[in-house]
This record gives C-alpha cells, sequence and structure tokens, in this order.
C-alpha cells in the first residue's frame, strides 16, 4: 500500500503547455513553456488573470523561438520565473514583486554559460527544470535528457566569488531509461522532486514518455531517501505545496500532454509523512 494519493484536482481553461507552478494565499501561479505570459488563477473564484513578462506577449509560440520557462520559485516578496537555458533564446529570468507588481529582467547568458562550463556540458546539453532558493543560495536542477548529460544540481551561492558547484545525482530507471529531472521544492530540510523517463536523446525534441516519479531527497546531502512511482504515461512538470499538516503534506503538480490544447489539468499530490 503506496503512502500517497494522486487525483484530478481541477482543469483551468486558457493555459497551454504548464510546466511549473508556485502556490500561495489561495492563488495560484502558473508558467509555461511555449508562452510569456505569467498566469495567476484564483482557485476559489475560478479566476484566470495573465501578467505579460515582455512586451508583445504571445501564446503558443512556435519551438524554435518559445522562451521555455521553465522553473519558478519564490525569494522573500519575489516571485523568480527562470528559462531552461537549453537553446540562446531561452536565457531569461524575471522578477515579479508580489506586493507592487513590478516586473524585471535579466538575461542569464553569462551566467549559464558558467553553469555549462562549471558542469562540462556542450551548448546544447544544458537544460534547467527546476529552482529552489534556500539559505543565500540557489539550486537549480539540470534535467539530463540529452546524449552523454547528467542530472545533477547546480549550487550557486548569493556570492557567485565563493564559486559554482554541480553536484551529479543519479535516478532511477524506468523501462531501462534513466528518469531527469523535471521540477523540485523545499518543504524544511528536504526535497521533493519530480523526473520523467522520457525516450529521447535530446533536450529540444520530445521522446515518448516513459513515466514520472516523485523523489525524497536530503536537501543538506543531496541523499534520495524514497522513491514513489507516480505514473507509467504522464510526464508531471511542476510542483508546489498546497498544504502541510503534521501527518501529512498535500502538492499540486502540473502535466505537460506536449498537445496544444488550451488547458490545465491540476493534480492534487497527498503524501503521508514518516516520523
Amino acid at each position: 500500500m503506496e503512502n500517497f494519493k494522486l487525483t484530478n484536482l481541477f482543469t483551468i481553461k486558457g493555459i497551454t503547455a504548464p510546466s511549473g507552478l508556485w502556490y500561495t494565499q489561495n492563488v495560484l501561479f502558473v508558467i509555461s513553456d511555449s508562452s510569456h505570459f505569467l498566469y495567476q488563477y484564483d482557485i476559489a473564484k475560478k479566476l484566470l488573470l495573465k501578467f505579460p513578462l515582455v512586451k508583445e506577449a504571445k501564446e503558443n509560440i512556435e519551438k524554435a523561438e518559445k522562451p521555455d520557462l521553465e522553473s519558478i520559485t519564490q525569494y522573500g516578496n519575489q516571485l523568480i520565473m527562470l528559462a531552461s537555458g537549453s537553446t540562446e533564446k531561452r536565457n531569461s529570468m524575471f522578477t515579479l514583486d508580489l506586493g507592487s507588481d513590478a516586473l524585471k529582467s535579466q538575461d542569464l547568458s553569462v551566467l549559464y554559460q558558467k553553469l555549462k562550463s562549471v558542469g562540462s556540458f556542450s551548448h546544447d546539453q544544458l537544460n534547467i527544470e527546476g529552482a529552489i532558493y534556500a539559505n543565500q543560495t540557489m539550486l537549480l536542477f539540470q534535467r539530463g535528457n540529452s546524449k552523454n548529460s547528467q542530472n545533477g544540481i547546480f549550487i550557486i551561492p548569493n556570492h557567485q566569488e565563493d564559486g559554482i558547484r554541480f553536484v551529479p545525482i543519479s535516478l532511477p530507471t524506468l523501462d531501462d531509461v534513466e528518469t531527469t529531472f523535471t521540477d523540485a521544492i523545499l518543504v524544511g530540510d528536504t526535497i521533493y522532486f519530480l523526473a520523467c523517463a522520457e525516450n529521447t536523446t535530446s533536450t529540444y525534441e520530445d521522446g515518448e514518455v516513459l513515466g514520472t516519479i516523485l523523489g525524497i531527497m536530503h536537501a543538506p546531502t543531496f541523499e534520495i531517501i524514497e522513491v514513489h512511482l507516480l505514473s507509467e504515461h504522464q510526464k508531471f512538470e511542476g510542483i508546489t505545496l498546497y498544504n502541510e499538516t503534521e501527518t501529512e503534506l498535500e502538492f499540486l503538480l502540473c502535466e505537460d500532454n506536449d498537445t496544444e490544447a488550451l488547458e490545465a489539468t491540476i493534480y492534487k499530490l497527498s503524501l503521508k509523512i514518516n516520523h
């Protein structure tokens, strides 16, 4: 008997290809890898607002041009959104102040080039899929789904002169294909991450989805403590904390079904905590 339960919670009309989630104060923020908008969904009112991140913002952007926003996290009052770095057009970072709605953008080309150097990646192997900010440090989760690439975590201190490190992580396999990071979140001193097995050797082209796991990792050491198989055919790309009690954690998940359908299905994952 598994100690988790995955249920289909609701569907948001008007979002395609959701790639990351952040939940706060009954509002769900959603990013899409093929859109220039940040989506803000009021769960109680079932109301969707769109926040343009660039001038002349577009949706359903073709693959070669898409910004590929894959990671969303919060630091203080700032919502931080990061592109994957998997092509030269995917190097943006956006920060939104949740108090004032002030939006800033930044080109991360120099940082991403440094990450490639630190991780010994070729120009097409970098693929950032998750971000956690804690203890004056940003953790970026590298999805090792290209040929000869490596899953791992980049550790980026606030003061970069302290040095950026890359920690390779070996993840479980599904059907003899190694799963690769698709998102992660920190709760206390534990990292909860999603990893998907996809039959492809490219950071660019999608492949047959072989399933998604939930992994539980001790944050200080990156040791994997538990793994649960969530699905044998779905690709979950975003995870955010929804509710926390002494005995149970509830997360919200989004799925990238690699279609252009203008709707996003949000799932609830309930996980019993082993004390």
